[in-house]
């Protein structure tokens, strides 16, 4: 008898192991899963992250509503996943803790992809190209990075500017200061009033502002690096970057794309593949 019950027993207690390990398997292959996608449908409702003073990828008009080239693009893509749109705006200097934290599902504004974020952030193929430029005032005597030896130059904080600037350091060097601001367009208002030399800024945002405000500023043919745009997801949100990405794919087959780049950059510069 305690033979049968000491075999009895072993039996219960390899079963239980089974299904204790069974569970655990299940445990984690759950855990490993990508419910990114999933959870934005059931959510219906996608939120992208973005700093609201930077046109022309995402800005407020005068009716206080914010509007851009990235949030046309934003918008028909979660029309075509059947989701609402939520436009979050961020701290830029803050976006990747924004990212990470679940404050928002993307980066979407323009957003530089680098080597250093990339560590970070989970970016989609290219989708536009970008340029650090320098901006001066027209009546400026400024004609090259040189010329602006012992001057002071503004960028906005947190920005591929800033990134730009310190990797050109016999530029930074020669700089009497470097002066970082809330927002590329507060750089270019200092600017206008002679608070600044120069701004080193988007080549995307600088054109926008020269176009739109009619300022008297003006491009420097010196650039400080060629760049492109991608749009920037949590390191394990694959599935929902490659629909997103899968998106805008089938919006530059059926010329959507074109469209909404040439109405904000006044021609299809968009690097999306067709």
């Amino acid at each position: 008898m305690k033979r049968i019950a000491i075999a009895l027993f072993c039996v219960l207690a390899a079963a239980g192991a089974v299904s204790a390990g069974g569970k655990k398997d299940a445990s984690a292959g759950s855990a490993a899963g990508d419910n990114s996608l999933q959870n934005i449908l059931n959510r219906k409702k996608f939120i992208l992250g973005l700093d609201d003073s930077f046109p022309p990828m995402g800005y407020r008009n005068e009716n206080n509503e914010i509007v851009g080239y990235d949030v046309d693009l934003a918008k028909e893509v979660t029309r075509r996943m059947g989701v609402e749109l939520a436009l979050q705006p961020i701290d830029w200097n803050a976006k990747e803790q924004e990212l990470n934290t679940g404050q928002i599902d993307c980066i979407w504004n323009g957003f530089t992809i680098t080597e250093e974020r990339k560590q970070n952030v989970l970016y989609t193929p290219p989708y536009l190209k970008n340029a650090q430029v320098i901006v001066v005032k027209g009546s400026s005597p400024v004609q090259t990075m040189r010329d602006l030896a012992g001057k002071t130059a503004g960028t906005q904080a947190g920005s591929s500017s800033v990134d730009a600037i310190d990797d050109a350091p016999e530029f930074k060097n020669s700089l009497k200061e470097v002066i970082e601001y809330k927002d590329f367009l507060t750089a270019l208002m200092d600017l206008d009033v002679g608070g600044i030399d120069a701004v080193v800024i988007d080549l995307v945002v600088a054109n926008d502002n020269i176009n739109r405000s009619g300022k008297p500023f003006r491009i420097l043919n010196d650039r400080l690096g060629e760049e492109e745009f991608g749009i920037g997801f949590r390191k394990n949100d694959r599935a929902l970057a490659d629909k997103v990405w899968a998106i805008l794919l089938e919006m530059a087959k059926d010329g959507t794309a074109a469209q909404i780049t040439t109405k904000w950059m006044g021609a299809d510069i968009s690097v999306i593949p067709k």
